[in-house]
């Protein structure tokens, strides 16, 4: 197949599965980025310097910022690129995170990010656990990986409490630019179906 064909195909493979605009677990509502919620990003976690530490970007200095980041995020969405959930709370309404979901059958990549006054609460881990639960109901999906910094230990416990491995480390995988500008190692955690 030509380049241009896969693309094409696996391209149709996630327009088939309809990502859901919602996800839901006992106390948290997954849910489509919402122009609206640039404010709330930017006053809850991305401005934060403990919060995007292992992220790839620096804090924000402004709302403009996290307003073009979720204008990126709802276009992703759109183009099927990737799928980046607001994380909130069923009893409140207050969002709290973000989930992002990249499909690449047979394969799907997550990565998230949570207000730090919500760690340690076990949100995180609720949140992976229903992307998971949906991405292996999909007949494309075999595998859910995650990477996350060797010095992340907050991450790699998250990893673990949904069920993925260690598999191994990606030797200078990702700039972690609030850390260091040269990219850094990586352990990469994968759940099969």
């Amino acid at each position: 197949m030509s380049g241009h064909t896969v693309r094409s195909f696996v391209f149709s493979i996630i327009t088939a599965m309809e990502m859901p605009e919602n996800l839901s677990t006992d106390r948290l509502l997954l849910r489509m980025l919402r122009m609206e919620d640039a404010r709330l990003i930017f006053d809850g976690w991305a401005q934060d310097p403990e919060v995007v530490r292992y992220l790839i970007w620096r804090p924000h200095q402004s709302i403009a910022e996290t307003e073009e980041f979720v204008r990126s995020c709802i276009l992703a969405w759109e183009n099927q690129m990737h799928f980046a959930y607001m994380i909130t709370l069923k009893a409140d309404g207050e969002a709290i995170g973000m989930i992002d979901a990249r499909i690449h059958p047979p394969e799907m990549e997550i990565g998230y990010g949570l207000a730090r006054v919500h760690w340690g609460k076990g949100y995180m881990p609720e949140a992976t656990r229903v992307v998971i639960d949906w991405a292996f109901l999909q007949p494309s999906i075999y595998r859910v990986c995650a990477t996350t910094d060797l010095e992340n230990v907050a991450s790699q416990r998250v990893l673990e409490k949904v069920g993925m491995q260690r598999e191994g480390i990606l030797r200078k995988y990702i700039i972690h630019p609030n850390i260091s500008e040269v990219p850094r190692d990586s352990y990469i955690y994968a759940i099969t179906k």
